[in-house]
């Protein structure tokens, strides 16, 4: 409930003994926090009446008496400037009202003070200058806050936070105030005493002089550009520059070079710091007003950039990522064919010139339902199987010119639509003769290549040999481990006996060769090759096949 003026003199007459006034008016003062009022006693002397709306203003003022305490008739004489002097208190309930002494001088606002001559402006850095000079023994004899940079920063960033919770702050300040307060390069100054709650309403001015300074509330030791948040919200940069001037060149301690910038912020997250205080203290009113300058100063960042208040520019937002239907041009829902680039075949070593063959992959027929029994192994299928080779190898004379031949590579290059078993028929590739893909082997839809030269005995991951998927028939083995006599191929299921021992190809080994792949329909054996015709979906891959002789 506001405190008419007349009510406030009453009171001040509680405070003051003697005091009888005899003319009183409103006096300007923080509306949110004081109410306020000057008086006129019987002597024409001046008084000024403060009267705290809460209990946290009773306690800023209970703060300010005790600082001024602090300051001794030694530091006051030092000062260019006049301080208030309390002349007495009155407490009820919980609240105190404090009653000050007279000061000459009145308030201007930042426009006047902004269009004021250039004597003024110094007048106005003076006055900075002397308040950051304080001994900080003033700060810590009193029990005051004091911060170091990183401290401060800190407390900006939890006060970030606790305003985003409201859900009131616009997305683009969150971002920009964010980034600011993470930019540690801006937060390299050296602490000083800061009046913290310096602005156009606490100067009272007569002519071109500052005569006192009031608002001794927020004490603190910390960050200097808090004193620089008002100044900086004026149109006129020759004014603010000719106070930075000379309140640069009356410091002892030179100005860190980013003052500007964090008192920009200041001045910004100034509107945070208010709409939380009229969250908190439930009054709608100030929860609008905070409202309305933040929407204002989100569009003026928007359209013009606003302020610099850091030193690193704010990155732009990054764009989602495209999602679903394209993905580095091509169509989610298309099917993928290896067609268009295959894979390229393994280099091989040093001199060898390895023969080149064309293998045709005709479309597999739906397989039935395959029993409980495990899958047979590649290289040997087990009796009673019906299993039955589906590979037809026909030799192709070698070129006489062929490069001499070096160790044993098979290399597989599936160019084609990738031909996989049905889900539900076991991966005759998957058993140890016969490697799959995730056994060291690579299937042939991968456009991976295999590398083959070692014995049935070795280990899955050994083994390279190239596996060709099927249905309820065994791949025949391309490279056999017995490589004594001709008739090996017919008995590749024999490899894995014991005694077997893998044999590299001796030089002249090597052919070329032409190999037809046919899946053979419900387990019956194709009477011959069946060359694609041009509406089959049919692949294409090349492969080179060790021919092993006998010596």
């Amino acid at each position: 409930m506001r405190r008419k003026p007349i009510e406030l003199a009453a009171v001040a007459t509680a405070a003051v003994p003697g005091l009888t006034p005899t003319a009183v008016s409103s006096a300007p003062d923080d509306p949110a926090d004081f109410d306020a009022a000057l008086l006129l006693d019987s002597e024409g002397k001046r008084w000024r009446v403060r009267s705290p709306r809460h209990a946290e203003a009773s306690a800023r003022l209970e703060t300010e008496f005790l600082v001024l305490r602090a300051f001794a008739p030694g530091i006051r004489a030092e000062l260019p400037f006049l301080m208030p002097t309390v002349a007495g208190t009155v407490r009820q309930g919980q609240l105190s009202t404090f009653v000050y002494s007279h000061l000459a001088g009145a308030t201007r606002s930042l426009d006047d003070l902004s269009s004021g001559s250039p004597a003024l402006a110094r007048e106005i850095g003076a006055a900075l200058a002397a308040i950051h000079d304080l001994p900080r023994s003033i700060v810590s004899n009193a029990d005051l806050p004091s911060y170091t940079p990183n401290e401060f920063r800190q407390r900006r960033l939890n006060e970030l936070d606790q305003a985003a919770t409201t859900g009131k702050i616009p997305p683009l300040l969150l971002r920009r105030w964010e980034h600011a307060m993470e930019d540690v390069s801006l937060w390299r100054f050296n602490p000083c005493v800061v009046h913290g709650d310096l602005h156009e309403d606490n100067l009272l001015v007569d002519g071109d002089r500052v005569t006192a300074v009031t608002g001794w509330t927020d004490l603190r030791i910390g960050d200097p550009a808090d004193d620089m948040a008002w100044l900086v919200a004026s149109n006129e940069q020759d004014f603010v520059n000719a106070v930075l001037d000379h309140y640069t060149s009356s410091r002892r301690d030179v100005p860190d070079a980013h003052l500007l910038r964090r008192a920009a912020l200041s001045a910004e997250f100034a509107l945070a710091q208010y709409l939380v205080k009229g969250m908190a203290a439930g009054n709608q009113d100030m929860i609008d007003e905070a409202e309305s300058m933040l929407a204002a100063l989100a569009d003026d960042v928007a359209e013009y950039g606003g302020q610099p208040i850091s030193v690193e520019p704010l990155p732009r937002p990054v764009e989602a990522p495209e999602t679903g239907a394209e993905r580095g041009g091509v169509s989610a829902g298309a099917p993928t064919t290896a067609s268009a680039a295959p894979a390229a075949p393994a280099a091989p070593g040093a001199g060898t010139a390895p023969a080149v063959s064309k293998v045709t992959l005709l479309p597999l027929e739906p397989a039935p339902a395959p029993d409980a029994s495990p899958a047979p192994s590649a290289s040997a299928p087990g009796p009673g199987t019906g299993a039955k080779p589906a590979v037809h190898v026909t030799p192709i004379p070698r070129d006489a010119d062929a490069a001499p031949p070096g160790p044993a590579v098979q290399t597989l290059t599936n160019a084609g639509t990738d031909s996989r078993p049905d889900a539900d028929t076991p991966d005759v590739s998957s058993t140890p003769d016969a490697p799959g893909p995730g056994a060291g082997g690579q299937a042939a839809g991968e456009g991976t290549t295999a590398t083959s030269a070692a014995p049935n005995d070795a280990s899955p991951g050994d083994n390279a040999a190239a596996a060709v998927p099927q249905a309820d028939v065994a791949t025949a083995d391309v490279a056999t481990a017995d490589a004594t006599t001709a008739d090996t191929r017919d008995d590749a299921g024999a490899a894995g006996d014991d005694g077997a021992q893998a044999a590299a190809p001796a030089a002249g080994d090597a052919s070329t060769q032409s190999i037809a792949v046919v899946q053979p329909s419900s387990g019956k054996e194709p009477d011959s090759v069946k060359e694609p015709e041009s509406g089959d979906n049919t692949s294409t891959a090349a492969i080179t096949v060790v021919d092993v002789t006998s010596r």
